[in-house]
């Protein structure tokens, strides 16, 4: 068997997470060389949860439970993005931080991307809309309606951009380093 058979052979899941304090989404999908399906996807509701340090338990929890029901190959989480609140900034970096510490407990591999980037690799546009992110998840998965909540949508999308750029040397932007952000967000500087 040729060297091309073999790797379109190879399967592998990705699980693809867009954290939240409120609601978390998540989608699976399983890769088989180049095709790509969903298997699924859904919300994790932690709205009911009075405190944060619960809302991070049922994080672990239902991440964990996750990963041993579908055995995923890799994770790939979406960045917190700076917003004009740093205590939900916080909140949601923790989330994402319980999230990525129930994937290495498993002893998955994990990969991060910016919002930016994960609406440019399933859309060609970094802009999009989460709406637009769904619509495009519509044609490139098959799926036949879109959920309500558009948080399990962008949860696959993650998925799908892992996949697109799997192997690839991660960056936000041409190189890393201050000087790149800096560059790259002049109206972060005060």
């Amino acid at each position: 068997m040729g060297k091309i058979a073999k790797k379109e052979l190879k399967e592998q899941i990705i699980l693809g997470i867009d954290p939240g304090t409120n609601i978390m989404g998540y989608g699976l999908i399983l890769v088989r060389g180049n095709k790509y399906e969903p298997l699924q996807y859904g919300v994790i509701h932690l709205k009911k949860y009075g405190s944060h340090e619960l809302k991070l338990k049922k994080i672990f929890e239902r991440i964990t439970g996750i990963i041993d029901e579908f055995l995923p190959d890799k994770v790939a989480l979406e960045a917190p993005f700076y917003g004009q609140n740093v205590q939900s900034m916080l909140k949601l970096g923790r989330a994402q931080g319980v999230a990525m510490a129930a994937a290495l407990a498993r002893d998955i591999p994990i990969a991060e991307y910016s919002p930016k980037k994960v609406k440019q690799s399933v859309t060609g546009n970094g802009n999009a809309s989460k709406e637009q992110v769904a619509e495009m998840l519509k044609t490139l998965l098959k799926i036949e309606s879109i959920p309500k909540l558009l948080d399990a949508t962008d949860a696959l999308a993650v998925a799908l951009c892992h996949h697109f750029h799997d192997g690839r040397l991660q960056s936000r932007g041409r190189s890393a380093g201050w000087k790149s952000f800096l560059e790259e967000n002049p109206d972060r500087i005060k």
